[in-house]
């Protein structure tokens, strides 16, 4: 959702990834999409599929739903997150259904590289969006030292 690299965006169809409610980040128009925000909030029911014996049909159980519990620094990073979704929804022409990539490339903007293709700048000459990406890209790093030492106990990386 707030990854650097993600590409995902709004022009491409509906954005499924916002981790926010229109309430929470004072959105002008509703969301296409509320699939993530749902999901957070626990409403979201999925259906597992129980294994039984190699020659049973598996069972269809639906599992109640929870919201999702964050450690300290994975809510430092949404709350950093709602705070830069809110000041690009306070814009004049602020798309309701933006990425993280959108909301990037709303205040970055472009500049055409050497070879002809379009490349997002780097910074902005928004001071309050500098340093609101500036806290959230703080705040990461911190989940990400947070995230480290279970990456590798748990085996999705070799040490």
């Amino acid at each position: 959702m707030f990854h650097g690299q993600n590409r995902i965006s709004a022009v491409h169809g509906t954005n499924h990834w916002i981790p926010f409610t229109e309430s929470e980040v004072d959105a002008k128009e509703k969301f296409e999409s509320h699939f993530m925000s749902d999901f957070l909030a626990g409403k979201i029911t999925p259906t597992v599929k129980k294994q039984g014996d190699l020659f049973d049909t598996p069972a269809d159980t639906t599992v109640q739903g929870q919201s999702i519990v964050f450690s300290p620094e994975a809510q430092a990073v949404m709350d950093a997150g709602r705070r830069l979704w809110r000041y690009y929804h306070g814009q004049p022409k602020a798309n309701p259904n933006a990425s993280f990539y959108d909301i990037r490339l709303h205040f970055q903007g472009t500049k055409t590289t050497k070879s002809g293709k379009q490349q997002m700048n780097t910074e902005s000459s928004n001071e309050t969006y500098t340093a609101l990406i500036t806290d959230l890209r703080q705040k990461m790093k911190l989940l990400a030292k947070h995230i480290e030492p279970k990456v590798y106990e748990y085996g999705f990386l070799k040490n």
